[in-house]
């Protein structure tokens, strides 16, 4: 393999027409300069100066190397400040995060990226486990739970609540048991653990989301109130998710004796240390949540 000292040693010389200024250039000695020529001829099995006492011309395979080492010298040069440099508003950073977050988040992250365009946003929307394991794979750089992380290798600190709300149709006026019976659940990924919190809470009947009628499903967070705003059941919904629904006014969201809030975690590998556009990223969510 070319040695690459050698062969700046070279091209300087070229660029420079002389051994004395390439010397100083480089702030080598000229014999440096002249040995670091030497030994590249001798690596190549070809001479690559025409000399003449002290001066000289470039050979044939002198002129095809150093045509050949700009762009490779370039190459390196610019992989080296790839590598050292670390800009706050540059390059892709990989969010994940359960829903009702990411609707929180996601549309402030883009607006971060408007900012300042040369940083990427790659936001992907999962449940909790879904999460962790793309945290302890390295297929993210940052995650939001709204559970501590039980692998060893994530790391999760507390960074903000969010309320449970219990949400029903819009004409719901007391949001008794009888009537949460009456209505029936509309359920989602993360529901039975919500309604466990919240209801668990509040209610003594409450046993398990499984008591209730399911009167639906939805995986998609954005789309989980429809149903309740069209007089179809309840659920118990994050207040972010609660906050992004288009149409407040045909769903009713119910004030209970004992609030519940999750904690919201900042996840990321315990030994990976975070760069600065990740930081910046992560500066931005907080401010939001």
């Amino acid at each position: 393999m070319m040695n690459v000292n050698w062969l700046r040693s070279f091209c300087t010389l070229v660029e420079e027409g002389h051994f004395t200024r390439t010397a100083e250039r480089l702030h080598m000695t000229q014999s440096g300069v002249s040995q670091h020529v030497r030994k590249l001829e001798e690596q190549l099995g070809t001479e690559l100066l025409v000399r003449q006492g002290k001066q000289f011309s470039l050979s044939g395979a002198g002129e095809r190397l150093y045509a050949e080492a700009q762009d490779v010298l370039l190459a390196l040069s610019n992989l080296e400040l790839a590598v050292v440099e670390d800009p706050p508003y540059e390059g892709e950073v990989r969010v994940m995060s359960p829903g009702s977050v990411g609707l929180k988040l996601y549309p402030q992250l883009l607006a971060l990226q408007q900012r300042y365009p040369k940083l990427t946003i790659d936001y992907r929307f999962a449940p909790n486990t879904d999460v962790e394991h793309a945290i302890a794979e390295s297929t993210v750089d940052v995650g939001f739970m709204t559970t501590k992380s039980t692998l060893a290798d994530v790391s999760c600190t507390s960074v903000a609540e969010e309320s449970l709300l219990l949400v029903t149709p819009a004409t719901v006026e007391d949001a008794d048991w009888d009537t949460l019976m009456a209505l029936g659940f509309i359920d989602h990924p993360d529901g039975s653990h919500h309604a466990n919190l919240l209801l668990g809470e509040n209610y003594r009947e409450f046993q398990h989301s499984n008591l209730f009628p399911r009167k639906g499903f939805s995986n998609q967070i954005g789309l989980i109130l429809e149903p309740v705003s069209m007089g179809l059941g309840f659920t118990v919904l994050p207040a972010h998710a609660v906050e992004a629904f288009p149409k407040p006014e045909l769903i009713k969201v119910h004030k209970l004796a004992h609030p519940v809030r999750e904690t919201l975690y900042l996840c990321s590998l315990r030994h990976r240390p975070l760069q600065k556009r990740m930081e910046t990223v992560i500066a931005e969510a907080k401010r939001w949540l």
